[in-house]
């Protein structure tokens, strides 16, 4: 499970921002979709990889994923409503403290519910696929109504934090400064997932676990306990992506998670069931197809990313990165 690169989906990615510079109309416009499609891609990429550490480390099919990015988003409004003049200011201090503290509220919270979820629904059916299918949905299910239950079925609004809000011009090219942001949250999250999978003592013992669960539990170890810290990371990090998400879209409702699972598992599945690298890959090729699409050919974009989920698997039917770079 040592990260071995493929060059090979990487030239996809740039082939991808290649093909469409030409068809785009000039420049400046290209960069501009590109630099907002690989912002959405990191971001899709945050929530994204949750589900793929609970796959690909657990084999655990988690369809009520949506549950946990919609309480990271609701979480979010509940506290940059509570910390209005921090989010209200014009100090950027005062703003990025908000925000993380969204974060951690979401990310707490979505944490907590991880530990009930995996309790009571995923734990009678580790080695079920359709089970582990039919039950998480159900989870997704509950989750959303006790949500309109604690918040109303209504959208409620969610504005960023105030010096966050707008772009910042490099020469003709215009860069959001949010969607900046959330570039570095997602590299950072990139990092910290190659580095406990790769380098510390827990991610070899959870890698362990996988390949042979049995020997690690003679040595002395809980691989169960351990299991329970990765399903609870993945919900931590969707309320994570549920921050960045809602923010996105300036508003959130019950459904928000739910309407974001099909795209998570069509990254999940383009990039090779369970490998972090092929994640990201996934989620920027995703990312970028969707603005591309959405600017040339508006019509056609909801079905832009299913087209390239099939190309991809006619190529590669595992996907990008099937077994290593985790």
């Amino acid at each position: 499970m040592n990260m071995k690169l493929d060059p090979k989906p990487l030239t996809l990615l740039a082939a991808l921002m290649l093909l469409a510079l030409p068809l785009t109309g000039s420049p400046s416009t290209w960069a501009n979709l590109t630099l907002a499609g690989l912002a959405m891609g990191l971001i899709v990429f945050v929530i994204a990889s949750g589900l793929t550490l609970v796959f690909g480390l657990m084999d655990v099919l988690n369809f009520g994923h949506g549950v946990f990015i919609a309480l990271g988003a609701f979480m979010a409004t509940t506290v940059l409503a509570a910390l209005a003049p921090w989010a209200g200011s014009n100090s950027v201090a005062a703003n990025l403290a908000a925000l993380a503290a969204a974060c951690a509220a979401g990310m707490a919270v979505s944490a907590a519910v991880g530990v009930v979820f995996e309790r009571v629904l995923v734990r009678p059916v580790y080695g079920q696929h359709l089970k582990q299918i039919l039950i998480t949905m159900g989870g997704m299910i509950i989750g959303e109504e006790l949500i309109k239950a604690s918040w109303g079925a209504q959208l409620i609004p969610l504005p960023m934090p105030e010096t966050l809000r707008g772009i910042f011009l490099i020469g003709d090219v215009a860069v959001e400064k949010f969607r900046l942001l959330a570039c570095v949250i997602g590299l950072a999250v990139l990092v910290a997932l190659l580095g406990v999978l790769n380098r510390t003592k827990i991610g070899l013992l959870i890698r362990a676990g996988v390949q042979d669960r049995e020997m690690v539990e003679a040595l002395g170890y809980r691989i169960r306990r351990l299991f329970v810290g990765v399903f609870v990371a993945g919900s931590a990090l969707a309320g994570l992506g549920g921050v960045l998400w809602g923010l996105v879209q300036q508003g959130v409702t019950p459904q928000i998670g739910g309407q974001v699972n099909l795209l998570l598992f069509i990254v999940i599945i383009i990039g090779g069931l369970g490998s972090t690298l092929g994640c990201l890959v996934g989620a920027l090729l995703v990312g970028l197809m969707a603005n591309y699409a959405g600017f040339l050919a508006p019509k056609a974009a909801l079905f832009s990313n299913i087209g390239l989920m099939v190309a991809v698997l006619l190529w590669r039917p595992q996907g990008l990165y099937p077994v290593g770079a985790k």
